[in-house]
C-alpha cells in the first residue's frame, strides 16, 4: 500500500524481481500501470485512497483477485516541516497516518485473523520521527508515534488470542524519496531510495520486529532515547539549510 513512488515503489520492484506475486495499491493509476507492466502474470494494482471508507473494501477485493495474501506492506504516509503549525498540514497528517493507517492495517489483520492464515506478516513503514516530538513536524512525529504503539497493541493481541500474525515496524531516518523536501534544506546522513529500499525488504524477509534503517540512524535514536525531557525540549532539531 503506497507503491506508486519512492520507498514504495522500490520495495515493490524489489519484490517483483524476486519472483513475488504481488498487489501493488496507491492513489496513481498511471503509475501503477507502471509497475504492473513489469510482471503482468505476476503484478496486481488496484488504485486506492486510504482516506476513503471504502478503501478496506478496495484492498479485500485486491486480495481476492490475488487469491490470497501473506504479507501486508504498509507504506503509505505524508509528513512536512511546519514549524507554522498550519492546521490545514496537521489535520491531513493525521487523516492519512492515523486513519487510514488503523483502517488498511486493521483491515489486513483481520483478513488474517478471520481467515486463519498461517505465518502472516504485516509489515509498515512508520519512522524514526515516532522516537521523541519532532519540533519541526508535530503531526508528522506524534502520529508516527502512534503507528509505533499500534502495531505493539496488535502483537499483544496476536499474543493473547494465539493468532499466528507477526509485525515488522520499519522505521527509517532520511531518505531522498518525494516525501522528503530536500530542496534547499540538508538533512544529515541521508539514504538514497535503492539503499534503504534493500534493507527494508530483508528486514521484512527476515521477519524483524524492528529495524531502523540504517545502523547509524539505530545508534542516532538510541541516544535520543536517553537524553531527559527537560532537555530533548530545549534542543534545536531541524534540517538545515544549505
Amino acid at each position: 500500500m503506497g507503491a506508486t513512488s519512492g520507498l514504495g515503489r522500490a520495495c515493490a520492484e524489489d519484490f517483483i524481481s524476486r519472483g513475488y506475486k504481488v498487489g501493488v495499491c496507491g492513489r496513481r493509476t498511471e503509475a501503477l500501470d507502471a509497475i504492473r507492466k513489469i510482471a503482468p502474470d505476476r503484478v496486481f494494482a488496484a488504485t486506492i485512497d486510504i482516506t476513503q471508507p471504502d478503501a478496506d473494501a478496495q484492498l479485500l477485493t485486491l486480495i481476492d483477485q490475488m487469491g490470497g495474501l501473506d504479507i501486508y506492506f504498509h507504506v503509505s504516509g505524508i509528513g512536512k516541516n511546519n514549524i507554522p503549525l498550519d492546521s490545514t498540514i496537521e489535520l491531513n497528517t493525521v487523516r492519512v497516518n492515523c486513519e487510514g493507517f488503523c483502517r488498511m492495517v486493521g483491515c489486513a489483520y483481520r483478513y488474517f485473523r478471520d481467515n486463519g492464515v498461517k505465518g502472516a506478516q504485516i509489515a509498515v513503514v512508520s519512522s524514526i520521527a515516532g522516537t521523541k516530538g519532532l519540533g519541526a513536524a508535530p503531526a508528522y512525529s506524534a502520529t508516527k508515534r502512534m503507528q509505533n504503539c499500534y502495531i505493539q497493541s496488535l502483537a499483544q493481541q496476536c499474543a493473547i488470542t494465539k493468532n499466528d500474525i507477526s509485525f515488522t515496524d520499519i522505521r527509517p531516518g532520511f531518505v531522498a524519496t518525494p516525501l522528503l523536501d530536500t530542496d534547499g534544506h540538508n538533512y544529515p546522513m541521508l539514504m538514497q531510495t535503492p539503499y534503504a529500499a534493500k534493507r527494508i525488504v530483508r528486514a521484512i524477509l527476515n521477519r524483524r520486529r524492528v529495524a531502523v534503517i540504517d545502523w547509524r540512524y539505530a545508534i542516532l535514536t538510541s541516544v535520543w532515547s536517553c537524553i531527559p525531557r527537560w532537555l530533548w525540549e530545549r534542543l534545536p532539531i531541524k534540517a538545515s539549510k544549505k
